[in-house]
């Protein structure tokens, strides 16, 4: 099966960015050049950048260039932490406790991140001063190496992902259950056992379409609300 011209361009951009040639904030060369030093037309170099733009990965600055798309704070809670107050409006979580620890794999996270041990992080946040949500991550040691030494961790862990590793989250799949407390749950946010609770399940994908992440998170979610936008 032939590829078309502007994937070959495409995966180029992708692999040099997964490399590290392309670090966060970087500059691309203009479509013409690109297109040169690539072999195709600046017309394909430019629907290669515009479908990388469309993903996020890519930032165009108008009057300025191309720039590999830089994941911030802001950014990060933005797109991957969706509650909302009644009015619409962010509720920035505050890191309240957190544990990193390296252990074996489950046998799920085996099977998606096909190595034996992972970084587990625990963490437990809150809003407005009352702890609410439970998370745990778990990250594959390989392409986190050194993290559990880094704790305690930035509050936007994707933040740190893209800057500290290299690694950018492009997609981020979640399942969402009613569930009720635990005696985990009890322990970090304070609530009677069988309080109803939102569960959400979270698989990321850096731009080179690995999973790079699993995620639990429970919430209290009381006066606040899950929101998502479908397109």
């Amino acid at each position: 099966m032939t590829v078309p011209l502007y994937q070959h361009v495409y995966d180029t951009i992708i692999a040099r960015i997964v490399s590290g040639d392309l670090g966060p904030g970087a500059m691309l060369p203009s479509e013409i050049d690109l297109g040169r030093e690539l072999g195709v037309s600046q017309g394909t170099a430019r629907k290669a950048l515009s479908a990388l733009e469309q993903r996020g990965i890519l930032q165009r600055r108008q009057g300025r260039g191309t720039f590999v798309a830089t994941t911030t704070p802001e950014s990060d809670h933005f797109h991957f932490f969706r509650l909302r107050r009644a009015d619409g409006s962010e509720a920035t979580p505050t890191l309240e406790s957190e544990t990193v620890t390296r252990r074996a794999a489950t046998a799920y996270e085996k099977e998606k991140f096909s190595e034996g041990e992972v970084f587990e992080i625990l963490r437990g946040r809150s809003i407005d001063g009352k702890t609410i949500v439970r998370e745990i991550s778990a990250v594959p040691t390989s392409l986190f190496p050194g993290l559990v030494d880094r704790s305690p961790l930035p509050n936007a862990l994707y933040a740190l992902y893209q800057q500290s590793y290299g690694i950018v989250i492009a997609e981020a799949d979640e399942q969402l259950h009613a569930v009720l407390a635990t005696e985990d749950d009890v322990a970090m946010m304070n609530v009677p056992i069988g309080s109803p609770l939102i569960e959400v399940r979270r698989t990321a994908t850096d731009i080179s379409d690995r999973i790079v992440e699993l995620r639990l998170s429970r919430y209290l979610t009381g006066d606040l609300h899950y929101a998502v936008t479908l397109r």
